[in-house]
């Protein structure tokens, strides 16, 4: 090979040595920047990574509960239990053998009951403070007729309790113990609850301390008569949250922690069915209660349900009702109770009233509603008809405390 032709061969060599070293650095500089450094370099060649002191402390972090725990630690310090005792008299029912003398020997007379009997009853249910200085809201039955009241905050104090002021028709009633700086339930505005909301009742049932369920509002203004409670004068608030035995007079809260109500009944034939007192009728009596004042409920003095059209032709086609019926929408008067102030005004059993003070009434309820904001002894002008007669009455509502029912 001659000597031109070497150097030609050497430097077609040199530049494919040079073409592929340019090729393997570009290769290397575009696989740094697709890959993180610490893919490419072993791991224990990875440099360490510096990190400030105060990053390296341990921080504690506030583990963020659910809406549940946090409504219920936000109340729950003020929800109390309630125990009662009350006496009970009984007569032993009268036999012959406790007057025998055969018996009086084989006994001894020291072993049969000697007239009446007395013993102690008690009773258990829930509340919630409502003011620092101790004031608290249960349900009337919770304290009714109690010679002792013993109050029972969540960290274990006792107070005795002295019932301030009962409501049956509301079931409402306010206990005071002597305390101050205590903890206390923030009350809702029932009025802006809707169905679907959640509802949290809080309280003691069965005896079973600081218990807490969860369910939803399943519907507002259930009146006292659908709830199968018609001795109240009371639009509940429907949830399907557990309501037992010892829960009645502690809260029902919403989502925030705030009380919207009072769990007050169950129904006995349903299984998730509990109703509650809206937290504003509360609020509207409360105060009285606490005074000692005795809450006003205005009464006819009739028994009656909602009329429509439908119904009463059922019951003008019944061979056995005996009357007929206005086709028409109102409340169908069933009962009129005498010496009672609807008595008095000339109101008769199968009356069907359509409107009252000016309203129309299409529900016993609405016109349940109409009494109740009533005031005693001022007259509501009711319209009825009687068979196919359009009559007026003038009917003076009274109190229903003083009514013989």
């Amino acid at each position: 090979m001659s000597s031109s032709n070497r150097n030609a061969f050497s430097l077609h060599q040199l530049s494919r040595y040079l073409m592929v070293a340019v090729l393997s650095v570009a290769l290397t500089l575009t696989s740094l920047q697709l890959f993180p450094r610490q893919f490419l370099l072993p791991a224990e060649a990875s440099p360490p990574v510096a990190t400030p002191a105060v990053q390296q402390a341990a921080i504690p972090v506030a583990r963020a509960g659910n809406f549940v725990a946090n409504a219920v630690n936000t109340v729950g310090p003020a929800v109390v239990r309630i125990d009662t005792e009350r006496t009970i008299t009984t007569n032993f029912p009268s036999s012959p053998f406790f007057d025998d003398p055969f018996f009086n020997r084989f006994f001894g007379e020291d072993m049969l009951p000697q007239g009446p009997q007395e013993f102690q009853q008690r009773g258990q249910g829930s509340g919630f403070i409502i003011d620092s200085n101790g004031m608290i809201l249960t349900n009337a039955h919770v304290v009714k007729g109690a010679d002792k009241v013993t109050v029972v905050l969540r960290d274990g104090r006792e107070f005795q309790g002295e019932v301030r002021g009962t409501d049956e028709p509301s079931d409402l009633a306010v206990v005071k113990i002597e305390g101050s700086n205590l903890p206390v339930a923030a009350l809702a505005d029932s009025d802006t609850v809707q169905v679907g909301d959640w509802a949290i009742a809080v309280g003691n049932p069965l005896g079973l301390d600081n218990t807490v369920t969860l369910g939803i509002v399943s519907t507002l203004n259930r009146s006292s008569s659908q709830a199968g409670i018609p001795d109240k004068r009371l639009d509940f608030i429907q949830t399907d949250a557990a309501i037992n035995p010892g829960n009645s007079g502690g809260p029902l809260l919403n989502d925030r922690g705030e009380v919207i109500g009072i769990n007050t009944a169950i129904r006995a034939d349903g299984q998730g069915i509990g109703f509650a007192i809206p937290i504003n009728k509360a609020k509207e009596i409360k105060d009285k209660l606490a005074r000692g004042e005795k809450i006003s409920h205005p009464y006819l003095g009739i028994r009656m349900i909602t009329l429509n059209p439908e119904q009463a032709k059922r019951l003008n086609n019944d061979p056995n009702s005996g009357i007929t019926i206005p086709e028409v929408n109102g409340v169908l008067v069933m009962q009129v109770i005498p010496n009672s102030p609807a008595a008095a005004a000339g109101l008769r059993q199968a009356d069907v009233i359509t409107e009252i003070n000016g309203f129309a009434v299409n529900s016993a309820e609405e016109l349940q509603k109409v009494v109740e904001k009533s005031q005693v002894n001022q007259p509501l002008k009711v319209v009825l008809l009687r068979g196919n007669q359009t009559q007026q009455l003038s009917i003076r509502p009274g109190e229903l405390r003083d009514a013989n029912l």
